[in-house]
């Protein structure tokens, strides 16, 4: 590794891509979604300019998502993204290649690793290591992952729910669901599609779960007016939703999410069970930041469970903790080639 070389830590996520800076913290937060012209195949915009047009693009342009349920799906296009978010993460004066270290689900093949490691080569990285989430969000959460105790952390992010147990540096037990954030939203789309006959768009999926959203029924309930299209007579029309409602709709999504949870605890080893009794769950990503979930992952595995800090950042800034030990980590954690 060049002594000059800078270090970036890639949250590669399905629905966003965070980039880490040692000694900066977070300097990029993007949608991970790429504008591409369907005649001649070229990358027309990445990032926030791709994602405002999404569902809005003539038949001509493409928005997409290149990554699926946190794995890479288009190889060529995420390569360009890689590239974009790279230079734009780095100061322009930059002539050295980075050493890139990038998250990848629990669930992950080497094969799948190999992909990520070699389009973040191709797309500038000197150097690229693969570091399984759970891990990362566990370092970026603050949790001692090194001690000789039974962690457990749940990364719910767009395409996944990563759940492990971690002991010693080392994932004990462990599954990746490819049921999260992206899955709930198109519950509520189908839910709105079946009891109200209207059409809406993912943004607006999302931001009803944001809103008014929440992971167990509530006594006082959130409403919202949400505008989309009659599927009957095809006109604009505005109906509202209510919290309940919306908890009934996610239901099925919120269930496998949680069989996750418990799959992982019926597979961990009794004396690391009952360190988890005591420390608690550690919910991390953003979809961990719907309303109620941590009483949600309570009611249906008996063990507490609680918010990490800033929950959304944890996957990115355990990235900047693993780069910055890079030596002390490489044993326990990395995974080359």
């Amino acid at each position: 590794m060049a002594f000059f070389s800078p270090r970036l830590g890639i949250d590669l996520g399905t629905t966003n891509v965070l980039v880490f800076v040692p000694g900066k913290g977070v300097v990029l937060n993007e949608p991970s979604v790429v504008a591409v012209s369907s005649e001649n195949n070229k990358v027309l915009a990445i990032g926030v300019e791709a994602k405002q047009m999404v569902g809005r693009t003539p038949d001509t342009i493409q928005a997409y998502r290149p990554m699926k349920d946190g794995v890479i799906a288009d190889y060529r296009v995420t390569e360009a993204m890689l590239r974009y978010f790279m230079k734009k993460a780095l100061s322009k004066w930059n002539v050295w290649k980075p050493t890139v270290l990038v998250s990848v689900p629990a669930g992950v093949t080497s094969t799948e690793k190999r992909a990520v490691i070699e389009a973040a080569i191709k797309a500038g990285a000197a150097d690229a290591f693969v570091v399984k989430e759970p891990i990362l969000a566990a370092i970026g959460a603050g949790i001692p992952i090194q001690e000789p105790l039974g962690r457990m952390v749940a990364d719910m992010g767009g395409g996944t729910i990563d759940v492990a147990v971690i002991s010693l540096g080392g994932i004990v037990a462990s599954t990746s669901v490819k049921v999260a954030g992206n899955a709930l939203d198109r519950s509520i789309i189908d839910h709105a599609k079946k009891a109200h006959n209207l059409a809406i768009g993912d943004k607006t999926a999302e931001e009803i779960k944001i809103k008014i959203g929440s992971a167990v029924p509530v006594t006082e309930e959130l409403s919202m007016q949400v505008k989309g299209r009659d599927l009957v007579s095809g006109l604009p029309r505005t109906v509202e939703f209510k919290t309940n409602e919306i908890v009934q709709a996610m239901n099925r999504e919120l269930r496998e999410m949680m069989n996750a949870v418990r799959k992982v605890l019926q597979e961990t080893p009794p004396e690391l069970a009952s360190d988890i009794i005591d420390n608690g769950i550690i919910l991390t990503g953003g979809t961990s930041q719907l309303k109620n979930m941590p009483e949600l992952v309570f009611r249906r595995t008996g063990v507490q469970a609680k918010l990490a800090q800033e929950a959304y950042f944890c996957v990115a800034r355990g990235t900047g903790v693993a780069l910055k030990h890079l030596d002390t980590y490489k044993k326990s954690i990395l995974s080359k080639k």
